[in-house]
Formats: structure tokens, sequence, C-alpha cells
């Protein structure tokens, strides 16, 4: 070895050597690269960025310059890390697809929600947003922030840019550090505004006051969120999973089903979602979907899926969410720098950074307009002094050797500092004139109000945060503009069920799978034995099934003749006018191709337990076949249907009653006859189980018509109608209790003028019947028109019927008549 390097190598471990080193390039690649900071929510390439063309003068009413210039400038004096990362954080900040408010104004290629590179920088220009002047660099040149030396200690650059915006929650960032990353979510600005405006007016305000203000994220590609409960997590914590879903709309076009998606999650690139969901359409992953098109334009966004002939659209849509971007998760990491220190910090922690940030500019611009107004006011009481004594000064400077002895003069004759004499010496003749003195006077009493009112200011906690709270309401003003996000509450939220009017529905079923709502209102009343009135529009081959009124706010189960139950609430159900065919059922639940509903029933409210223990869902096949559930069993929704009943034969259910213990259960059948138990007959079985027999058949082609539960007591009365239109009312205790498994009773006379039976109800005085035939006409009467007869008789003619028309639904319905109806009736 040399003898000059003995004694200047130190030996080490090298473990120790390269755990310093990794931690050292760890601590700055998180405070000097990936992490943004907490009071202007920019990284510092972002940062340098905006401070360059600030210096340039890349204003936002002025020429757009080449980027490749302050890339240039940027690289040379304060970011030598590479052309590329800089021009990629430039491109970043100009587009309108990443940042909810763009802070760069571009002109050119700068890429596109495809994925699309953006041109060179020798081909595009960019200069300053307007908001970005407004609500980042606004008082720079105000000693307003704190410099440092750039990397070769050359020039001076910003720690932070001071203006008002509060631009780490508006526009958000992301960035992946070592050990640890951020992914802080966008936010609407005038719901961010005035979230703190409300931590300033309330210091100790809870995160559930500020989300009364900030509703949730607010991308700037839209999109839906789907669920709060991640959101709340994330304001509450810092941490969250926020579920975004595409805006899409199921359409028909040329008797074709379409999913038209205009908009998209964000960060979701469009070309590399739509190249996703063709290999799985042409790995058989994704059925249902006959062609993909890309109808975007400069007018937005439109990707249009043509659906099969047989496929659902609410099926296929689903499996869309499921397996393509169409649903994302955005994983809220709320990770910033804190006065140089990573920190994760929730919604408040968040907010109460921007005003510290806020108030400490405040503080620092008005010390510095304080000095500037005191030394400006320092200078007008030297000219007051001077135009208060102006001949003598004049002929003591004409009579001064030169400047040096005028400026030793004045300060001795006049009192004057060296600034306020030299200042008077510097003076232009035109000061003299009337007009200028006026001016300077005034002048100096503005100067002196303003002292007054800076160090009000500086004096005064409450008139800094009103100053803070005026200037963002400015930007507000000026910028602010409504959500492009739509939030989504699911089931087991506070949902948009209160501002939906919990008003009577009629939901009419048709036999070929049409399912909708209607207003009961709409359904007027009529006489006995009247015509009707159109109440659905159908096919040809179809006809109503089932009819039942429940409020909009009541859970539907819905059973379907293979022993599949599925659950929708009232108001989630396609809405059509009377006259309506409706939409099928399989584009509003996930009922299989080839399924039918066969009977529903109304619950009130699935999670009121005193409700659910203590009532059963009795179940009726068409061969007579009966079954009791517990409520209970079927009281926790999901969008997939669950086995309701087992057969052990070729059988299909038919019917499905919500009963109490008490109740007695009438099955009826079409040849016109009728069994009467008690449903203690029956025990309480699992979903998967097949049943027992309830009533036995008297031929092969007989079968259950229909199934009732009710007390039994002479008030209540029991309501057959036949298909041709008769019909009639009788006791309860005109059909005996028997077993079940009994043949039954006659309960109406069959003859070729009444037709089969078709329908069974329980009716009082106070109920109003809704007749429904199978052309769609539909008639309301009253249930007092009907007087009681006998169990054997063949009734009185409900509704004139045309000869190949039949009766297809049959409901009775409280009398919901307003009094008005009432009077007209």
């Amino acid at each position: 070895m040399p003898e000059p390097m003995k004694g200047k190598i130190i030996p080490i471990a090298i473990e120790d050597e390269m755990k310093k080193a990794y931690i050292d390039y760890a601590l700055s690649v998180i405070t000097s690269r990936a992490l943004p900071d907490a009071y202007d929510g920019l990284k510092p390439v972002q940062r340098r960025i905006l401070y360059v063309f600030y210096e340039m003068g890349l204003h936002y009413n002025s020429p757009y310059k080449k980027t490749a210039r302050p890339v240039g400038e940027v690289l040379g004096k304060y970011h030598p890390h590479g052309d590329g990362a800089i021009y990629d954080a430039m491109v970043r900040l100009a587009q309108d697809f990443s940042l909810r408010y763009p802070l760069i104004n571009p002109q050119g290629n700068f890429g596109s929600i495809d994925g699309d590179p953006p041109a060179a920088m020798r081909y595009t220009e960019a200069r300053m947003e307007r908001i970005t002047e407004d609500g980042l660099l606004a008082d720079l040149d105000k000693k307003t922030v704190d410099f440092r030396p750039n990397f070769d200690n050359s020039l001076q650059e910003p720690t932070v840019l001071p203006g008002p915006l509060p631009n780490l929650l508006v526009n958000g960032t992301s960035g992946i550090a070592v050990g640890m990353a951020t992914n802080m979510a966008p936010h609407n600005l005038n719901e961010i505004s005035n979230a703190i405006k409300a931590c300033i007016d309330h210091p100790a305000i809870t995160i559930e006051e500020l989300m009364q203000h900030v509703q949730a994220p607010d991308f700037p590609t839209g999109g839906i969120i789907y669920g709060v409960q991640g959101v709340r997590d994330a304001f509450h914590t810092g941490k969250g999973r926020v579920v975004v879903r595409a805006k899409a709309t199921i359409t028909e076009n040329n008797n074709k089903q379409q999913i038209v998606v205009t908009e998209l999650p964000y960060m979701v690139n469009k070309a590399v979602m739509i190249e996703k969901t063709i290999h799985l359409i042409n790995n058989k992953n994704l059925e249902g979907i006959a062609d993909i098109r890309d109808e975007s334009d400069k007018e937005g966004l439109r990707v249009v899926y043509d659906l099969k002939r047989d496929a659902v659209a609410n099926v296929v849509l689903n499996n869309l969410f499921k397996k393509t971007n169409l649903q994302v998760s955005f994983s809220v990491n709320n990770v910033t720098l804190v006065r140089g220190k990573p920190q994760l910090l929730n919604l408040k922690g968040l907010i109460e950074c921007y005003i510290e940030h806020r108030h400490h500019v405040v503080i620092r611009r008005t010390e510095e307009e304080k000095r500037q107004a005191e030394a400006l006011l320092h200078l007008l009481e030297g000219y007051v002094v001077a135009l208060d004594h102006i001949d003598p000064i004049i002929r003591l400077i004409k009579a001064a050797k030169d400047a040096s002895v005028a400026r030793a003069a004045l300060m001795q004759n006049y009192q004057l500092s060296e600034i306020q004499a030299k200042g008077i010496l510097e003076m232009r003749l035109q000061k003299l004139t009337g007009l200028e003195r006026s001016k300077i006077i005034e002048n100096h009493n503005h100067t002196k109000k303003k002292l007054e009112r800076l160090n009000a200011i500086l004096a005064d906690r409450g008139l800094r945060m009103t100053i803070i709270k005026d200037e963002l309401s400015a930007i507000q003003e000026r910028y602010g503009d409504e959500r492009r996000t739509y939030i989504e509450h699911d089931a087991t939220e506070f949902s948009i069920e209160d501002t939906i009017p919990n008003d009577p529905m009629v939901i009419t079923l048709s036999e070929e799978g049409y399912i909708k709502r209607t207003l009961l209102s709409t359904y007027k009343q009529q006489s006995r034995g009247g015509v009707g009135s159109k109440g659905v529009t159908t096919k040809q081959e179809d006809f109503p099934h089932t009819v039942i009124v429940a409020n909009a706010h009541d859970y539907l189960l819905l059973f379907t003749e293979s022993g599949q139950m599925y659950w929708s609430k009232v108001y989630a159900l396609p809405e059509g006018s009377k006259t309506s065919q409706g939409r099928a059922i399989q584009n509003v639940l996930a009922i299989k191709v080839g399924d039918r509903v066969r009977s529903i029933i109304k619950v009130k409210n699935l999670q009121d337990e005193s409700y659910v223990n203590n009532r059963y869902v009795m179940l009726a096949t068409q061969k007579g076949i009966i079954k009791k559930v517990a409520l209970t069993a079927f009281t926790r929704p999901s969008t997939r249907g669950i086995r309701a009943i087992a057969f052990k034969e070729e059988d299909q259910l038919l019917e499905a009653r919500l009963v109490e213990k008490g109740d007695y259960i009438i099955l009826a059948v079409r040849s016109g006859k009728a069994v009467c138990f008690s449903e203690q007959e029956v025990r309480a079985m699992g979903r998967t189980a097949a049943g027992v027999r309830g009533i036995t058949l008297g031929y092969s082609q007989d079968r259950v018509i229909g199934m009732i539960n009710t007390p039994y007591n002479s008030q209540v009365s029991l309501l057959v109608v036949s298909a041709k239109g008769y019909g009639k009312r009788s006791s309860i205790e005109d059909y005996r209790i028997t077993r079940r498994g009994a043949k039954g009773v006659k309960t109406i006379n069959i003859t070729p003028k009444t037709g089969y039976l078709v329908a069974i109800k329980v009716v009082e005085n106070d109920h109003d019947l809704m007749i429904m035939n199978a052309s769609g006409l539909t008639i309301r009467m009253s249930v007092q028109e009907l007087r009681r007869m006998g169990r054997a008789t063949q009734g009185v003619r409900l509704v004139k019927l045309k000869k190949e028309d039949n009766i297809a639904a049959v409901v009775a319905i409280k009398d919901m008549l307003s009094a008005q109806e009432k009077e007209q009736r």
C-alpha cells in the first residue's frame, strides 16, 4: 500500500455500510420523490415543474411554449433525475382524466384514457391553468414560504407552494416509496371547501359531522361509488377500500338489448379493459355478449356491449362487474409528509394540515406586507415634511456642494432618516404640483390605515381565520363544480329509501315473466259486472299471472316453480304505467332462464326479530304437496337465489303464503274442491326438505290452484272465482276442519258456464277486488257488492268476458280509495 494512503482507509462491516446506505436511500425516496407534502399536496418534481412555469412566465393567458423548454429548465436547475421522469410528471398534471382539477393547460397529444403515450416533448406545448396561479402560486413573492438551495447550491427553490387551493384533498395523489406507499383519492372542491370552513368554525368537529359536507371521493372520470363503508373507513382512519363501478345502462336498439357504458372507474385503461373482456368471451368465461364496440368520440366515452337474444342483461352486467374492470377497488392510503415526516392522516387530519399551512402563509404574508407598508409610510412621512418646507429645502439643496452634503443637511435640519433624505433628493419636480401633493398625502393616510389593519390581523387569530375562509371561498366560487361520481348505498347501509315515498304499489307479474310496479291509485273502482279497463299490455300469448299490493319499502320474497327463492325491494322493481308490459324478470333478478316466478310474498321488515320469529312460510305445489319453513330461513337477502323446497317427483311450486301460529290452511283445486286444516298439522322443516301431502287430488288432471291462510271464525269470508268470471263469497265455517291430505269438500259448483276454479281469497267488507283478465283488462270492485252464499252454489257474474277470454289473476286489497273517489262512487 502506498505510504500516503496509510491511515485513511477505515475497515467496516459490509452489512453495516449496506444498512446505512439503504436507510439513506429510503429516506431520500420518501422525502424527495414519492410522497406528497401535506401542505400543498405536491411531490418535489411536481412543485419544481410548476415553479419553473412561474419563473418562465407561462401564465394562463400567455402564449403556449414547447414543453421541452420547461422540462430542460427543471432538469438543469432543480431536478437532475432525467427528462423522461419530468415529462411524465408534467403530462399527468395536464390530463383531465388523471387529475380532478388539472394544473397545466396542454396543447397537443398528452395521452388518452386508452393508455396511449403522449407525443414527444418537442411536439407538445403547455402553459399554466388559471387555478394553478390563483390556487397554488399566489403570494409566492411575499416571503410566505421557505426557500432552500437546489441540488448544486446555485439557486433557491420553494419548499412548499403557498396558495389557497386544498390540492392534496381535491386532486389526490399516488406514489410508491421504500417501505411505504400512498394512494389518496380526489374529492370535489365545493365539498372540501365547505368542510374546511366548518372545521375552522368548529375546531372540535367530528368526522361524522365533516361527512355531512364531504360525501365521498369524486373521481375525474365519474363512475359510481358502490357502498360507502370503505369511504367511511378512509375518512375515519386514513385507510379504506372504495368500490367504484362504471356507469352502465341497459338499453334496447332494433329489438336487441345493449349495455352502454358512459363512465369508467378511475385509472381504468379503456383499451385494456375491452381487450380483457374479449379474451374472457373467447375463453367462454363470459357469456351473453355478441359484440363490443368502442364508440367514444370528442363528445365523451361510450362503450357498447351488444347482447345475444337469449342473454339476460342484468346477469351479463353483473358478470362484467365481477370479471372485468367495470368494477374496481380504490384502496385509500393517506400517507403524506407532515413537516418532513411521513404520517397516515384521516380526513380531519388532512384538513387541519391545510388550515395550519394557510395560517402560516397568512401570518408571513401579513408580516411582509407590514414591513413594506412601514417602509412606504416612513418614506411618505419624509415626503410630507419636504412638502411642508419645500422652499427652504430647495434652497438648501441648491446651496449644497454635492448630494452627500445635501443629504446630511436634510437629516440634521429636519430630523429625517437617511432613507427619507435620499428619497427627497430623488423626488421629481412634478411631485411639487398640487395634484401630486394631494396624492402623496392621500397615499400617506391610506398606508397608515393599511398598517393598522395589518397589525389587527397579526393580533387576532379569528381575523386570520376569516381571511383563510374568504380566500378559499373565492377559489370555490371560481372553480367549484358539481360532483361527477355518483354514490350508491348498498342494502346494509342507510340508503336512498328515505327519499322514496312509501306509496302502495300494484305488482304485476305475467305468465311469460314480465314484471312491473304501478301506483295503486291509478286503478279506479267500478261496479260488479263491469267490463274493466286496460290493466296491462302483453304479448298475444301472454297474460297476467300474479298480482299483489305492497308498499314501496316492503321486501318481496319471490318463489319460482323450480323451488328457488329470490329477494327484492318493491321500489327496485321497474315502474310502469297501468298499460305497460313491464320488464323481463331475468333483467331484474338473477333468475335462471326457463324458470318462472309463481308466488310472491310481501314482508314489511326482514330485520325485525319480533316479527320474523313468529311467522312461517307455507309452500304448496300443484300436486298437493305442502311444506312449512320458518321465516328466519329467508332473512338474509343476497343477489343469488336459495333453495326453498325440493321435489320428490315431477311437480312445480304453486303458492307461498306467510302464516302465523293458529292459522288455518285451505287448499283449493281446479275441480272446485277445497280442504281446511290447522297449520299445526304441518311441522316446520328445513329449506331443502320435500314436504308432506296437503290434499289428495280426485283425478290425474286435477291440480291445486291456490292456498290461503286465515283464522277460523264467522267473520272470515272466502271468495272463489271461476275462469269464466263467476264468483261468490261464503263463510269459512261452511268448511269443516279435517286433517291434511283429505280430498276436501265442494267450494263452488263447477259447470261449463262457470269454467274451472282459478282463485280463492280471504276477503273482508273493507276490501276491494282487483280482477285481471288474460286479455289484460282489469276491474276493481268493492267486496261489499257481493253477498254471502252457500258453499255449493255457482255464484254470480263478477266480470263480463269475451268468449275466448278467461280470468287470469285475482287480488284482494284494503279499500284505499280517497274521500273524493268514494263520493264520486
